[in-house]
Parts: C-alpha cells; structure tokens; sequence
C-alpha cells in the first residue's frame, strides 16, 4: 500500500464506506418493511412501506454523492501529481547544464584525466 498513488487509495475507501452506508440503508429500508408487515391497518402499512421507500432513495442518493465527491478529490489529486511531475520536468529540461570545471592540483595546473 506504500507504493499506491493516493487516488487509488482515496477510491478504494470510498468504495468500501460506499458499501457499509448502502447497507446501512438496505438495513433501515428493512426495519421500515418489518414494521410495515405488523402494522394492523393498511394506512399504517402503505405509511410505512411509504418510508421504506423514501428512506431508501434518500440514503442510496447520499452514498451516490460521497462517491462521486471521493471520484473527484481522487481525480483532483491525480491531476495535481501530473502537473507537479509535468513542472518538474520542465525546469530541468530547461535549466542549463554545467561541465564540470577541470580539477586542479595545489599549484594550479589542470589536472588530466
């Protein structure tokens, strides 16, 4: 996991926390459905399953944002690597390159090589 780019790491959470909220949401969904089916008149139960629904559609668009909010800062982060490694690139292809300067003894005289 040392040598993962951060994005692959960032997706890789979301999509775990993507999974445990969907479950969360198919939980409560259920639990709303449970109490549907003992309810004792059809108000009740069309009341509840009522909510069931609602409760699912507005959990499954919660995780569809953090998602797609966790795609995005993935997608930024990568983004900026390539402009850093791009810059970088660049200045050292366009900062000059010395020679190295002939080596000299105690006298001054140039050393061969």
């Amino acid at each position: 996991m040392a040598d993962a780019d951060l994005d692959v790491i960032i997706r890789r959470l979301a999509k775990q926390q993507h999974k445990n909220l969907i479950g969360a949401v198919k939980a409560r969904r259920d639990r709303y459905l449970a109490l549907a089916a003992k309810a004792k008149d059809a108000a009740a139960k069309q009341r509840l399953r009522q909510m069931a629904k609602h409760a699912f559609e507005e959990g499954a668009a919660a995780a569809r944002r953090m998602q797609m909010s966790a795609d995005n800062a993935a997608d930024s982060y990568a983004r900026a690597m390539r402009r850093a490694a791009d810059m970088l690139a660049a200045e050292s292809a366009a900062a000059p390159k010395k020679t190295p300067a002939r080596q000299q003894n105690e006298t001054g005289k140039s050393l061969k090589r």
